[in-house]
């Protein structure tokens, strides 16, 4: 439940509700909107439905901004643990050369190695098409340079110009 969805102090529409502590003990029990309203009035702080679907809903004495804050700054903490996996992609001919082979060969280790995922792309132009074996050779060229690094996602296979295979890193464990 995101903190849009929570009513606090007087947007709390209900006659009676269950009131339970900060600490998450029960409190008073079941009480007048009212009253429960004026008991966080007193102690200084904020009501806040945190069970809106409950009967009666309950509700908690907190600081609202407090309790926000906390709540966002958790969610900041989950993003940052999150790792984005991004698809970067090479594209070369049938009719390359060996040294531009292997520079394009060390780029694919060196996205795999930075945990990305990396699609190798051949394109055919023309009369080349008609040798579609030759990109085949390529690809299984790029995968013998980078040995041991990859899984392979997606095998080799014809889109249109373009016949293309998925790789992805091994995961460390």
């Amino acid at each position: 439940m995101s903190d849009k969805d929570l009513r606090i102090n007087e947007q709390i529409r209900v006659r009676e509700v269950r009131l339970i502590r900060d600490d998450g003990e029960q409190q008073q029990g079941i009480l007048s909107t009212l009253e429960a309203l004026q008991i966080a009035k007193e102690q200084g702080l904020d009501l806040v439905e945190v069970a809106p679907n409950a009967v009666p809903p309950v509700v908690k004495i907190l600081d609202y901004g407090k309790f926000k804050f906390e709540n966002e700054k958790k969610v900041r903490d989950s993003k940052k643990k999150q790792k984005l996996l991004k698809l970067k992609e090479i594209r070369m001919q049938p009719k390359i050369d060996e040294h531009d082979l292997d520079f394009k060969s060390k780029h694919v280790r060196g996205f795999l190695g930075e945990g990305n995922k990396v699609k190798v792309t051949v394109r055919f132009r023309g009369r080349e098409m008609v040798h579609t074996e030759l990109g085949l050779d390529v690809l299984k060229d790029v995968l013998k340079r980078i040995e041991g690094e990859y899984v392979l996602d997606k095998a080799p296979a014809m889109e249109g110009r373009f016949m293309s295979m998925v790789l992805s890193p091994k995961s460390k464990k």
